[in-house]
């Protein structure tokens, strides 16, 4: 199993994709947009992409399984597992807000082993596999060096619909706010973990977010040399919906910082 060449062929499928997505966003109007729950809007669009992306992983990679967010096949995991976000940021796209993105990661024995990030309307591919280091359209990407929180920006995301751990939330964002270079909501989980990778920003934090939001992105960080864990520390990044992403150097005042906040 070639996971280099399986990446460059995802790549082709996603770019193809992206640029469906692209052109259809000219086409978009409100009787397009359905609500799937408090806050949580999706449109023929995800769900067409979802259905182009997973009939040609299917035939990248024969027999394998699909997490999917859109539930347009059935979710099933087989050795190896396709993690698809066929649009992450799907109420940027409706506002016609620039940050959106194609998340893929593919597992092995519920390991990952390659990682996929389009962010579509910049054209800005990141990826890497198993054993490589991280790329942005074809360079070589490495977390930042920045060295102390308060010279970190950060990235992080609002609750839509989970409100349950708001008052720690924003107790630590308010902490942040005053103790950071600064914390962007760009609206696309996806983006916000490639951006750590690449090093435009220091850290990533959010809760109740799904696979298909991080396990590409995930991926992407630990190859640029970052660090990943959920909110105790531990390795439920993925499943356990709340994710932390730092390069090296901050860390471990990030985790430490945290904890003040969420126990």
């Amino acid at each position: 199993m070639n996971i280099e060449n399986i990446c460059k062929q995802t790549i082709k499928a996603v770019k193809e994709t992206g640029n469906f997505i692209r052109q259809e966003n000219f086409n978009l109007s409100a009787n397009n947009i359905e609500n799937k729950g408090l806050h949580d809007y999706v449109t023929y669009v995800d769900k067409t992409s979802e259905q182009r992306l997973t009939k040609e992983l299917s035939k990248i990679l024969p027999g394998s399984g699909f997490i999917t967010e859109e539930d347009t096949t059935e979710d099933k995991t087989e050795e190896y597992t396709w993690i698809i976000d066929p649009l992450d940021g799907t109420t940027n796209y409706i506002h016609s807000i620039p940050v959106y993105s194609i998340s893929i990661a593919l597992q092995r024995n519920g390991q990952t082993v390659m990682g996929i990030v389009y962010e579509i309307v910049r054209d800005e591919c990141f990826y890497s596999w198993e054993g490589a280091p991280a790329y942005l359209n074809g360079k070589l990407i490495q977390v930042s060096n920045t060295d102390t929180l308060n010279k970190s920006l950060l990235a992080t995301g609002f609750p839509f619909y989970d409100y349950s751990r708001m008052k720690p939330y924003l107790n630590f964002f308010t902490y942040l706010l005053e103790n950071t270079t600064g914390v962007r909501r760009l609206g696309s989980a996806a983006v916000d973990l490639a951006y750590v990778a690449c090093g435009r920003f220091a850290g990533f934090y959010e809760y109740s977010l799904h696979a298909w939001d991080v396990a590409a992105g995930a991926f992407l960080v630990q190859q640029a040399g970052g660090k990943v864990c959920d909110f105790s520390g531990d390795e439920n990044f993925i499943f356990g919906a709340e994710i932390i992403a730092t390069n090296q150097q901050i860390h471990e005042e990030f985790m430490d910082k945290m904890q003040l906040y969420f126990q």
